[in-house]
């Protein structure tokens, strides 16, 4: 039976929508639709042409198969670009699918969550249903006569050759995202040639000039703007210049700079792994292969060292068997730190208690060899409500103590309507943090550590206001110590100079352990 011209408009216009779809939220209006699509033309002349013939359903099939996995690449974009500012990798970013559902389901609930993967399913879903109905449409209006349907051949393999030699943007988003894919193999084995070539190998006496222990503590979503955007900055400098302040008067040294993330809007993670690994870490694909390639971390080197490793992480919640590559002998865990309060949303305890855990179990002095520890705080992470509150250290127990605040305010449901006030929590938390570790470090006394203070990355754009990499970090310590950095570019104390260069964050592993290593008699590098 021969469809009737309404279906056949409505099957034109579905294909239309899906191939005139933007892959970029900036294009994101209904403007976009109306563009053409010479796909579409194309596509409608192979369909008569090939009719209801065995060559047609193979063209059904394939043509479902590439609008579906186009039109979810697109999404993907859309979604990446405006939470971490980068567009999907379809090699690299597939475990970033059960990040973002665990995510959804620590900020808004598991039933939330479920409704995502439901409704992301459903979506997939009908638009094959749809494409698979549409291209059925057309081609039973395909022509009897066999000359019109040659014809229509010869207009579609003309056509096919015009969008290889001028592909419009559908095409050539579809090739841009198959010579993605290629380039990211090619890559990852550049990457794990790199990554079994060590340049710290026989480096003589490591860490020998370091007499105390080492944290490296990152700070959730502390990124650029925070010193470069107004809204943030007027909030997070006076922190910060209060905190130079008192960390001086505690006898304490400070230079900071800025380094470039190999992630934005997420994945910390990758940040870790870059500092760590001293490799350009900026996908899952290339995190997975640093684990599996055997590379020797900072927390190997300090190890070696005679330094016990540990890594505090608030964060996890769930078995973490990749650790044990990265060089920590230690692992504390979420369930490990002794919170027994409420969460924070997605966030497992405030910052104040991570810290004040640190020096309860691993710096209590039952232990007398040097710590060299990474930490990652998490206050600052989405959805950034409820905002902690200081408490003095001595009221500090178990944790219940932060229940109040742990159910104080709106829910991120409610908070995140207002796009304004979603970046007016993103400052508070940021500013919660700074004062949390800074506090901390004034608090430390004559033996306090040598500590690493860095921003795993930026908040995404649409948050933070800033679409850059950038990230500050600040180095705190006795002040011959925080002296032997004076070669990395940055500036004394906790406010680099205005338009500072960032060091790719990925230098810092090297440039630590060869600062840090040999003799009194090797200047800093």
């Amino acid at each position: 039976m021969t469809p009737r011209p309404l279906s056949v408009l409505a099957a034109i216009l579905l294909l239309h929508v899906l191939l005139a779809l933007p892959a970029h939220p900036d294009q994101l209006a209904w403007a976009a639709l109306a563009r053409p699509a010479p796909e579409l033309a194309v596509l409608i002349l192979l369909a008569l042409a090939a009719g209801r013939t065995v060559a047609g359903r193979l063209l059904r099939v394939a043509a479902t198969l590439a609008l579906t996995l186009v039109t979810v690449l697109k999404v993907a974009d859309l979604a990446m670009l405006e939470s971490l500012g980068r567009r999907f990798n379809p090699v690299a970013d597939l475990p970033l699918i059960d990040a973002s559902v665990r995510l959804i389901a620590g900020s808004l609930g598991p039933w939330q969550a479920a409704g995502a993967v439901l409704a992301a399913l459903l979506a997939t879903l009908l638009i094959v249903a749809g494409t698979w109905w549409a291209m059925g449409v057309l081609m039973r209006r395909a022509p009897r006569p066999a000359w019109m349907r040659i014809a229509g051949l010869a207009a579609s393999v003309a056509g096919i050759a015009l969008l290889a030699l001028m592909p419009p943007p559908t095409a050539a988003y579809a090739i841009d995202r198959a010579q993605l894919s290629a380039r990211t193999v090619t890559e990852l084995r550049q990457f794990n040639e790199q990554a079994r070539q060590d340049t710290l190998a026989g480096l003589q006496d490591p860490l020998a000039l370091i007499d105390r222990d080492v944290l490296v503590i990152f700070l959730e979503s502390y990124g650029r703007t925070s010193f470069d955007t107004p809204f943030f900055a007027d909030t997070h400098l006076p922190r910060l210049r209060q905190g130079q302040q008192v960390l001086q008067d505690h006898g304490l040294a400070m230079a900071s700079g800025f380094l470039t993330s190999p992630t934005h809007g997420g994945q910390s993670w990758l940040a870790h792994a870059t500092l760590a690994n001293g490799l350009w870490v900026n996908d899952q694909t290339r995190y997975q292969a640093a684990i599996a390639s055997g590379r020797r971390t900072l927390f190997h080197h300090a190890a070696d060292a005679g330094f016990r490793t540990a890594a505090v992480m608030p964060a996890i919640v769930r078995p973490w068997p990749e650790a044990s590559t990265m060089g920590f002998q230690r692992i504390l865990a979420a369930p490990d730190l002794g919170y027994r309060g409420q969460p924070f949303n997605w966030v497992t305890m405030p910052d104040q208690f991570t810290l004040a855990a640190t020096d309860r179990l691993l710096r209590d002095g039952s232990d007398p060899r040097r710590l060299f520890a990474q930490i990652a705080l998490i206050s600052s992470h989405a959805p950034w409500t409820p905002v902690p509150e200081m408490l003095p250290w001595e009221d500090l127990g178990d944790g219940t103590e932060f229940d109040a605040m742990a159910q104080a305010g709106d829910p991120p449901n409610v908070v995140w309507r207002d796009r304004d006030r979603v970046r007016a929590q993103y400052r508070d938390t940021i500013d919660y943090t700074l004062q949390a570790v800074l506090d901390y470090a004034a608090r430390q006394g004559e033996d306090a550590p040598l500590m690493i203070l860095v921003g795993d990355h930026q908040a995404a754009t649409t948050i933070g206001l800033d679409d850059r990499r950038e990230v500050p970090i600040h180095v705190i310590g006795p002040p011959d110590l925080v002296a032997r950095t004076d070669g990395w570019g940055l500036t004394r104390g906790l406010i680099p100079e205005p338009g500072s260069p960032a060091m790719p964050m990925e230098a810092l592993r090297d440039r630590f352990m060869r600062n840090f290593s040999g003799s009194l008699n090797v200047p800093p590098a």
